[in-house]
């Protein structure tokens, strides 16, 4: 059966690929609020439709799933604006794409949770990726003591809040996780703790740790 942990983690492997075709271009912008008025309990699409996918039925019979369809329409009508000069043209494919997988969620134990996270994920992806929300950064990470071996952060006021790091030639999203000690963000297999300007950065499925210092 499809949980929820393992929806996020497919998500996040579509959101690497993703941003290795577009991200480094856009702009930072002041702080999207894009929030639903929770009274508007309607999604972005009709639910007198005949051909809704039983997920799609769902979210119309639940308010919370609807504000955040809502919510996800306005980010995405952003993103669009701010997608117009990628070369490919990705984001429309790839939201397809998100919704195939969004409504994969009826394989799930908890329907309902599996697709909040889902589109909570998306949300954050639009917001840094199209530098739709608030930014600081970037920040430049020493590791391992060797000049030339450096990861580039950014990081985004998202909820959760979230950053988008380089290293070498390749990108990946990664977002907050509750940490006993300084601040832990998870990407799909890619991990960042950082604690008092150090961090301890793993880039790669069972690759080595790596020790790091933000630059001044």
């Amino acid at each position: 059966m499809l949980d929820a942990a393992t929806s996020i983690r497919h998500l996040l492997l579509l959101i690497a690929s993703s941003l290795l075709l577009s991200c480094a271009s856009q702009a930072d912008v002041p702080r999207n609020n894009t929030q639903p008025n929770q009274a508007d309990a309607s999604p972005s699409y009709h639910c007198d439709s005949a051909s809704l996918s039983s997920i799609e039925s769902l979210i119309c019979q639940t308010p919370q799933l609807a504000m955040l369809d809502r919510q996800l329409a306005d980010v995405y009508s952003l993103a669009t604006a701010k997608a117009h000069n990628e070369h490919p043209p990705v984001l429309k494919a790839e939201q397809q794409g998100w919704i195939k997988g969004r409504n994969d969620c009826w394989k799930s134990d908890d329907k309902a949770n599996c697709v909040a996270l889902n589109y909570q994920s998306r949300i954050v992806e639009l917001q840094a990726r199209y530098r739709l929300m608030e930014s600081s950064g970037p920040f430049y990470y020493r590791c391992d003591n060797q000049a030339t071996n450096e990861v580039v952060v950014t990081y985004f006021d998202t909820d959760p809040a979230s950053l988008i790091a380089e290293y070498g030639d390749s990108v990946s999203l990664m977002v907050s996780e509750p940490s006993a000690s300084g601040a832990k963000y998870q990407g799909q297999n890619e991990q960042l703790w950082e604690h008092h300007g150090e961090a301890l950065i793993t880039w790669g499925y069972q690759a080595p740790q790596m020790k790091c210092i933000k630059l001044d």
